[in-house]
């Protein structure tokens, strides 16, 4: 026997033959696979999980005890803690190409699977694996000893969240059942409930989940994070990742538990200490560890800790989660920066933060600062704020219209002088002479909508000045594709970050715009995450993502009180006034030391990080990125007078911070598929030398590389660069230790 949800918030029931049958049979459940399968293939992650979350789900390892809910509602809720174990055990073999394929080789070497205990073999809906059912024998072990035998006998690894008992399995089609044994829905072994049940429970003692005799110091036994105790994250934690540690392994694995449960005790090494577990270590190696955790860079959930807390939310019916947070923005900020956050409500000021930029860049004419290979750069910055729907962002809208005031007062005079000049010359017949174009048309802000012509005439005509434009969609660049292939967009989005690039084009007839010109456009754009994912999908490794400035708004809770805005007024208009004429008033080369040497300590510390994580796509993204921030630096001096303090050097710092965290967060895993590099979570790059203990050796840090996704072979070279690095010194053949700085 084995259960039944019809949906992931119901309750449990047992589930019977005809049951299952209708189940996999139904075109409800086809359709809702092929409608997953098309949005995973569509880049869509998260349309594609809401949709697989509303299959059915079959619990093949137990059945439950009844219940009450947190609401007070009676029934067989799926808790681990309510887990009677029926004596089947499920396995799951992800990142198949082809699992029919597989499946048959199986037969070919085994003959009749029912000889293996196999009762249930199908294809996952994501297409791309097997799930099998077996019977457990007790013999052999618990769920996880069952798991690797079976694993063993078949060639394959298991995936280690199946040692969960109270596991789900999203239900299949009909026509991608393999193999399937009736037995299965009669099957019961008391044996491997009375063997193993109370560990699975919690009230065991030598048990992959009962982490909490390894107790932490003065925990207080009402500490919890959103309605689920520490110690329930702890344990299924564990479960998650291989069960307790053992000698040899406790400090690299308590690091890592460490650098996950951070995001949930707010990077506090106090709070940290009241929950993690000793493990038999000393209060000063536990310390140690947590605090070493805590100084890596914040990056919001991981995908491991996400995953248990929405499932044990969802078996404790607890409707909350928690959303992936970027960088906490500094408590001080510049000047500028202050004054242009004043009236926006704190949810939006990160994002107003960043998108500010493009507009006060727009006012610097033939401006030119050096970076730090020599290269000369003028102020080009482009910005996307990608959000959810609703989630207002439009927020970024009155700032920028301030910051804009100026030149559009200009742009409004050139406008009408165009106006007029075309009212005149439509007014002359066609054999008439025709006053010239008028010059001096000076017209910054262009429409979001113009067609390749008019961008190349604004250009010409701007005379080494930036152009602007804000969109409301990021799909009205589309206006600029061209004819033919198009793409064309994206071409411009690229030159308008490189240096002395040229764009035009040439035409034969005489009133048509033939120019050459050195795009200068900085631009703003919105959308929703999804769309945003969408739109850069078929660019993602040619150039845009890592030329754009990115930014987010968090999902406020369902229910919370409406931001409230402060008041732009002319006391505000009259405090921007002088920023944004020293920045019209600014020449020719501007030399910032401070920024300059700022731009050479976060170019090392983003090599350092990227020897460490050994993540290719973080190191490609933090080249540019690192010149984005590095003009913002550079834009913030000249807006200050020329003064550089502590408040810019910090803004800066936490805007790379906070671009990186948007990048790696929204296009690091379509990166990697793209490159052809297998991913299998969705979070950042993680420092592999602090995932190590002091002391380690070669199988260590392969084992740490493979637990991070990344394949064995790599781990030699890695090792030779830090030892060249003096990161690191060898001991022995294959030992080694860390370098204390």
């Amino acid at each position: 026997m084995f259960c039944l949800q019809y949906s992931l918030p119901l309750p449990t029931k047992i589930c019977t033959k005809e049951e299952f049958y209708i189940i996999v049979a139904s075109d409800k459940v086809k359709n809702k696979i092929a409608e997953f399968r098309q949005l995973m293939a569509e880049g869509k992650s998260d349309e594609a999980d809401a949709k697989k979350r509303s299959l059915p789900t079959f619990i093949y390892q137990a059945t439950f005890d009844v219940t009450e809910s947190k609401k007070g509602k009676k029934a067989c809720w799926r808790k681990q803690q309510a887990a009677r174990l029926n004596g089947l055990v499920m396995l799951d073999i992800d990142h198949i190409d082809n699992p029919k394929e597989v499946f048959d080789e199986w037969l070919k070497v085994h003959g009749d699977l029912n000889e293996l205990g196999i009762y249930l073999v199908h294809v996952t809906p994501s297409g791309r694996g097997l799930r099998v059912v077996f019977k457990g024998d007790p013999a052999i072990g618990d769920l996880s000893a069952n798991q690797h035998h079976m694993a063993s006998l078949l060639g394959v690894e298991p995936d280690e969240a199946c040692k969960d008992a109270s596991r789900a399995s999203f239900a299949p089609q009909q026509e991608e059942i393999l193999f399937i044994n009736n037995d299965i829905f009669d099957y019961q072994n008391e044996e491997f409930e009375k063997a193993f049940g109370e560990q699975y429970r919690g009230g065991g003692t030598p048990t992959p989940i009962a982490v909490c005799s390894s107790e932490p110091s003065d925990t207080n036994p009402q500490l919890e994070y959103r309605g689920i105790p520490y110690a329930d994250i702890i344990n299924e934690y564990w479960q998650r990742t291989g069960g307790l540690p053992v000698d040899g392994e406790r400090n690299v694995r308590l690091h890592k538990l460490a650098v996950n449960l951070r995001t949930i005790c707010e990077n506090k090494p106090d709070k940290l200490l009241e929950v993690i577990p000793r493990l038999g270590l000393s209060e000063q190696e536990v310390r140690g560890v947590v605090e070493s955790a805590c100084k890596e860079s914040p990056k919001g959930f991981s995908t491991t800790l996400r995953g248990i807390v929405k499932d044990l939310q969802e078996q404790r019916n607890i409707d909350d989660d928690e959303p992936e947070t970027p960088p906490a923005m500094p408590e001080k900020l510049p000047p500028l920066i202050q004054l242009l956050l004043s009236r926006t409500p704190d949810i939006y000021k990160p994002a107003v933060a960043h998108a500010v930029f493009p507009a006060l860049a727009a006012h610097l004419y033939k401006v030119k600062f050096r970076y730090i290979d020599n290269v000369l750069h003028e102020a080009t910055l482009m910005n996307v704020l990608m959000a959810g729907t609703g989630a207002g962002k439009d927020c970024i809208s009155q700032p920028i219209n301030y910051i804009m005031a100026d030149i559009r007062k200009r742009d409004a005079e050139n406008l009408e002088r165009e106006r007029q000049w075309k009212q005149e010359v439509n007014s002359k017949g066609a054999n008439k002479d025709k006053r010239q174009r008028p010059e001096g048309l000076i017209i910054q802000e262009v429409d979001p909508d113009m067609t390749n012509p008019a961008f190349v005439l604004r250009m010409s005509e701007a005379d080494g000045h930036f152009l602007y434009t804000k969109m409301n969609e990021i799909d009205q660049f589309d206006a600029l594709r061209g004819s033919g292939k198009g793409g064309q967009q994206f071409q411009i989005m690229c030159l308008a970050f490189d240096p002395g690039n040229r764009y035009g084009q040439t035409r034969v007839g005489a009133q048509s715009v033939t120019e050459k010109v050195c795009i200068r456009f900085n631009w703003n754009a919105s959308t929703t995450i999804a769309k945003g994912q969408r739109y850069f999908r078929n660019v993602l490794t040619d150039g845009p993502i890592s030329r754009i400035n990115f930014c987010t708004i968090p999902e406020r809770e369902i229910g919370a009180e409406m931001p409230v805005y402060g008041t732009y007024d002319a006391a505000f208009e009259e405090e921007l006034r002088p920023y944004i004429e020293r920045l019209t008033k600014a020449v020719g080369e501007i030399e910032c030391p401070q920024a300059f040497r700022l731009a050479h300590q976060t170019k090392e510390e983003n090599a350092e990080f990227a020897r460490l994580s050994q993540s290719r796509v973080f190191e490609n993204l933090s080249f540019r990125g690192n010149v984005i921030a590095w003009l913002k630096g550079c834009l913030l001096y000249v807006a200050n007078d020329y003064k550089w303090d502590k408040t810019i050097e910090d803004f800066v710092r936490w805007s790379l911070q906070y671009d990186m965290w948007c990048k790696m967060q929204f296009f690091a895993e379509a990166i990697e598929s793209a490159d052809g590099v297998e991913q299998k979570t969705k979070r950042g790059p993680r420092n592999l030398l602090e995932l190590l203990p002091d002391e380690f050796t070669l199988q260590d840090a392969v084992n740490v590389r493979r637990q991070q996704g990344m394949d064995a072979q790599g781990c030699k070279p890695m090792i030779r660069m830090w030892k060249v690095r003096c990161y690191i010194e060898q001991i022995t053949d294959n030992s080694y230790k860390k370098v204390k700085n």
